[in-house]
């Protein structure tokens, strides 16, 4: 008789703001229909990754599903960066970047599908001054959005709308930046820096077209001295990236990158300050997530 499968269930009951119960009614009958033991456990924001890592120890789950956001998959990631699980996104957080990238689908039940049946894909960490980032982190008018959204009233798209307009009015010199990857040094003008793993951000807008997320290398996206104008757009998604001569793509492992002034910075979606030094690598591969089925 074959061992019944574990899955632990990561929710995080404030992500996005809504409320869970009916998600996590539906995972809990989507797993009894497939005898498959579910462990579940609320975060609380206080040693979640302590708890997440007794309970992989304790219960040895074949698989882990996360409800929440970028936020919430970056931190069951760390807390099991030395097991072999596998994740799986169940999108509910307000920023849902990655899940983007993964290409999960918009309902609920197809995400179970998804979820319970998909493919693993194997995805690279990068790890940026020590701390990891798996999708998108960047410095410049970005970082200064995220900074400028966390500290406003208002949330969802409309306030992230509200922000983008108030941070491009706002829009100060650019910086000057140098980054040394492959052996080669660039100095130039930037209105922000992007070290990519993957593709998109959470609004839908390809940062990085070329970008893979298992190939053991991470892409620097720099938007140099571009206008307000250009900008928006670009991070509206009216403007593809590859088409735009003032913006450079260098594909690498590692790469230090060094600005005249202190910048904003931000890591999957979170402020984390400003720098002005940035000691990028990647760590190839290293999680394990699942993605839908080739058609």
């Amino acid at each position: 008789m074959a061992q019944q499968e574990i899955f632990l269930f990561v929710i995080n009951p404030i992500a996005g703001g809504n409320d869970k119960s009916d998600l996590i009614e539906k995972v809990k009958l989507y797993a009894e229909d497939r005898g498959v033991t579910l462990i579940c456990y609320e975060t609380t924001g206080d040693n979640d990754e302590e708890a997440i890592r007794k309970l992989v120890d304790e219960h040895n789950p074949q698989r882990i599903l996360v409800a929440g956001g970028d936020g919430t998959i970056k931190m069951v990631a760390e807390a099991t960066l030395n097991q072999d699980v596998i994740i799986a996104v169940l999108p509910a957080g307000s920023a849902n970047g990655l899940s983007v990238d993964l290409n999960l689908p918009d309902t609920v039940e197809a995400n179970l599908e998804v979820a319970f049946n998909g493919v693993v894909k194997p995805m690279d960490i990068i790890t940026i001054n020590g701390k990891n980032s798996l999708h998108l982190s960047d410095i410049g008018v970005n970082a200064d959005l995220i900074r400028n959204y966390e500290n406003g009233s208002m949330r969802g798209k409309l306030g992230y709308a509200l922000q983008a307009l108030n941070t491009l009015t706002d829009l100060g010199e650019p910086f000057n930046a140098t980054i040394k990857a492959n052996g080669e040094s660039i100095e130039t003008e930037a209105r922000m820096v992007v070290i990519a793993n993957t593709n998109r951000y959470g609004t839908g807008v390809t940062i990085n077209p070329v970008g893979k997320m298992d190939d053991g290398k991470f892409e620097i996206v720099i938007l140099k001295n571009l206008d307000i104008l250009v900008i928006g757009k670009i991070l509206s998604g009216n403007i593809p990236v590859d088409e735009n001569e003032n913006i450079v793509i260098i594909s690498t492992d590692e790469a230090l990158i060094t600005t005249n002034i202190s910048v904003s910075f931000q890591i999957d979606g979170e402020f984390c300050g400003s720098v002005n030094e940035l000691d990028i690598k990647i760590i190839h591969p290293q999680l394990k997530m699942i993605v839908p089925k080739p058609i």
